[in-house]
């Protein structure tokens, strides 16, 4: 097929992949590997993501762009249901917030806000024997929490004459948490060399939307607040709405057909340069800057028999290298308003080295396997397992209440079933285990906090 035959094909396509892509950006609430999700596409997040190096759907080019020339011209949509339960539970503490202590609440407090729709599309064109480019729109990433409840002990103007107070909201200022989405379109070109190897680039756009709400507590450790000398109040903290930014980077991928039995692949995509999150330039570093970082990711297929297949993978994601997510808390302490003899503005909260997250760079192995019994070659059954690094440190527990990315294995189900003129139905179910991580308050030593998470998702595709 020559490029001036799938012109009109790709008008549909773009017009498909937009609508989609703006339900993404607008319903997107992963947390997985981290914040990335734990695989793209129903056929490689029903094997724990595994499988980049055989690609099966049109969304493997999303995983790796090289894979684009090694499929027939397809169409892809999909559809999962992603439910997180997340929640925090606070000890009691000896000091409940005297002597400048921040306590949280003791109890348990659960986040609302349990289920996501979360719609993606890709479509793959071959113009030749040895070309073929491709377009994909999906979500990807989220640090999603609604706290209703909780509560907050402190005094709330300091040396000032109000007493010690319990105030409602987990940081005592109402009702918290943040909700991050975010939306990448790629658009692909892959080229085959010779009989087994192939390589491929895509270009990424991404955009972010963010909010947070019941932070307000927190302004006394703010670049604004500091400079200031205690007189003005940041308005870019807290409460919002949402605040869009949007960026571009670059995907990397190449194939090798090793052996008859045996497949290798590789992708890699460099740091997501995003604009500012203005309207939370004092929460996040950098005065709102919150890149999306890199990731490489290695993976192997092996034929076993005709009929099965097994996958194993390693990715690692760089959080670290964004300081938003990787800066650790008690650089606030070195904040002039922190009281703990720090003198360097550029550590409070929204300056070049503001607190953060405090999150590790995240290394995920992935093994899967697909069987198409011989009974039933139209359908094929896969399972998988990941297991992940621990993004959290418990000395980041009490900023985290608002991210709590603990988990660190995958479960994975699915099936496809090949229907007539080459149309498939796939399913996926995915189940991560709960994961805790305990830790001190850093504003109140006798204190401690739990975080806590499990998953669900099912996911439904369709290609043609």
């Amino acid at each position: 097929m020559h490029l001036n035959q799938v012109n009109q094909p790709m008008k549909k396509s773009s017009q498909l992949i937009l609508t989609l892509s703006l339900l993404t950006l607008a319903m997107q609430a992963h947390a997985t590997n981290g914040y990335f999700t734990h695989g793209l596409g129903v056929i490689n997040k029903s094997m724990a993501g595994a499988g980049t190096a055989d690609p099966q759907e049109a969304m493997a080019i999303a995983n790796n762009p090289a894979t684009a020339v090694l499929m027939d011209t397809a169409t892809q949509i999909g559809l999962s249901i992603f439910s997180p339960r997340r929640g925090y539970t606070a000890s009691p503490s000896l000091a409940n917030g005297n002597g400048g202590a921040f306590t949280i609440g003791p109890g348990r407090v659960d986040s609302g806000s349990e289920y996501f729709p979360i719609p993606y599309i890709a479509r793959t064109w071959r113009l030749d024997d040895t070309r073929a480019i491709g377009i994909t729109a999906y979500g990807r990433g989220g640090m999603n929490t609604d706290y209703n409840q909780g509560s907050a002990i402190f005094d709330p103007d300091g040396p000032g004459p109000a007493p010690v107070m319990t105030l409602p909201g987990s940081f005592g200022t109402g009702k918290a948490g943040v909700d991050l989405s975010q939306m990448f379109v790629e658009a692909t070109f892959a080229q085959r060399n010779g009989e087994r190897f192939s390589w491929g680039i895509a270009g990424i756009v991404a955009a972010q939307a963010f909010a947070a709400k019941g932070v307000a507590a927190f302004a006394p450790y703010t670049h604004t607040f500091a400079a200031s000398g205690g007189t003005q109040i940041p308005d870019d903290l807290t409460n919002n709405s949402h605040a869009y930014s949007f960026g571009a980077g670059l995907k990397l991928g190449v194939h090798w057909q090793a052996t008859a039995v045996l497949k290798l692949g590789i992708s890699y995509q460099s740091d997501i340069y995003m604009s500012e999150f203005d309207d939370y330039g004092s929460l996040f570093a950098n005065q709102g800057d919150f890149d999306i970082p890199s990731n490489i990711r290695f993976g192997s297929s092996w034929q076993v028999r005709e009929n099965v297949s097994l996958h194993y993978d390693i990715d690692h994601t760089n959080f670290n290298d964004v300081d938003a997510v990787g800066n650790s808390i008690s650089n606030i302490f070195a904040c002039p308003t922190a009281g703990a003899g720090g003198m360097d503005l550029d550590f409070c909260l929204g300056g070049v080295n503001g607190a953060g997250f405090g999150w590790n760079d995240v290394t995920t192995h992935k093994f899967g396997i697909a069987w198409s019994p011989a009974s039933t070659p139209d359908w094929t059954f896969r399972a998988g397992i990941s297991k992940n690094s621990q993004p959290v440190e418990s000395s980041e527990v009490l900023f985290n209440i608002l991210a709590p990315g603990v988990i660190e294995k995958h479960f994975t189900l699915g099936a496809t079933r090949k229907l007539n003129n080459q149309r498939e139905i796939s399913i996926g179910l995915m189940y991560a285990p709960s994961e805790k991580v305990t830790g001190t308050n850093s504003f109140d030593p006798t204190q401690q906090i739990k975080l806590e998470m499990k998953q669900f998702e099912l996911e439904l595709g369709y290609s043609w």
